[in-house]
């Protein structure tokens, strides 16, 4: 059995960061695959348990977290900080994941990671911060192995009318589907796509400059996330890469919150994703 262990990291630009990492029973430094999850996730939904223990399972130290504008803290089932959520940007979910992978084998795991051998899993938009990461100037010669499920493959997501409303009112309302629960995305958010979807947060341009070998998962009747993204990140990513569209899958691969076991298509992602890692770390 594989031993699972809190941390929690100062953020540079305040507050903490919460997160879980699981141990592999062989000893000694391991390689290490940090899970990003995606807007409205958590460390702890659905099949991202599931996911760290395949992975501490097959020898690799397994390291998730909450990002900080998810504004859940461990254990939560709803938000229970809106105005982090509000507050939240694509920038500072980037900003998040590098954190982690920076203390990755020394705050967290000191002495149990090989630094060496490193790769990153990102779901939805987690997958696209993940992408940003692994063409980012401090990772893009760290980073070994990327596997993106159902990622996004631009950060503009919003209509004009939305756009316009937010920029009205200050916020953007967002209902979780799940929960009922009534939220809102702040104009922080707005000013960071439009300043950045060209830049620093062109996550095709990224899928590019990476050189991370890389597997993209998507469902191919994905409701939230179309797989043509999927196919726009495969069309632009260099190097190894495969693209894995599994028929008939969703956004979450048949999987709801809480986990109810594993379905075939979350199966399929599974076992392509334990592989990919176990062949290119």
């Amino acid at each position: 059995m594989s031993a699972v262990e809190p941390f929690t990291l100062e953020r540079p630009g305040g507050g903490r960061l919460h997160g879980l990492v699981e141990l592999p029973q062989t000893p000694g430094p391991r390689p290490a695959v940090v899970i990003c999850h995606g807007f409205k996730g958590f460390m702890e939904w659905g099949f991202f348990p599931a996911l760290a223990g395949l992975l501490a399972e097959r020898g690799f130290v397994a390291v998730r977290f909450n990002l900080a504008g998810a504004g859940m803290e461990p254990g939560d089932e709803l938000v229970t900080d809106p105005v982090a959520f509000r507050d939240n940007t694509y920038s500072a979910e980037l900003a998040d994941l590098l954190r982690v992978l920076d203390a990755a084998g020394g705050e967290i795991a000191p002495g149990r990671i090989d630094r060496g051998r490193v790769g990153v899993l990102g779901h939805s938009r987690g997958g696209g911060a993940a992408v940003l990461a692994a063409a980012s100037t401090a990772w893009r010669d760290r980073i070994r192995a990327l596997v993106t499920w159902a990622a996004i493959s631009h950060v503009d997501r919003y209509t004009e009318e939305e756009k316009r409303v937010w920029r009205q009112t200050g916020e953007l309302p967002v209902v979780n589907s799940r929960t009922g629960q009534q939220l809102a995305l702040g104009r922080a958010l707005l000013e960071d796509v439009e300043r950045n979807a060209a830049g620093s947060l062109d996550i095709l341009a990224a899928a590019a400059g990476r050189t991370a070998s890389w597997l993209i998962v998507h469902g191919g009747d994905d409701e939230s996330v179309p797989a043509a993204e999927a196919a726009e990140l495969d069309a632009r990513a260099g190097g190894t890469h495969e693209l894995l569209l599994i028929p008939g899958a969703g956004h979450t691969f048949g999987v709801s919150h809480p986990f109810a076991g594993p379905t075939p298509f979350l199966t399929q992602a599974l076992n392509a994703t334990q592989a990919w890692f176990r062949r290119h770390l």
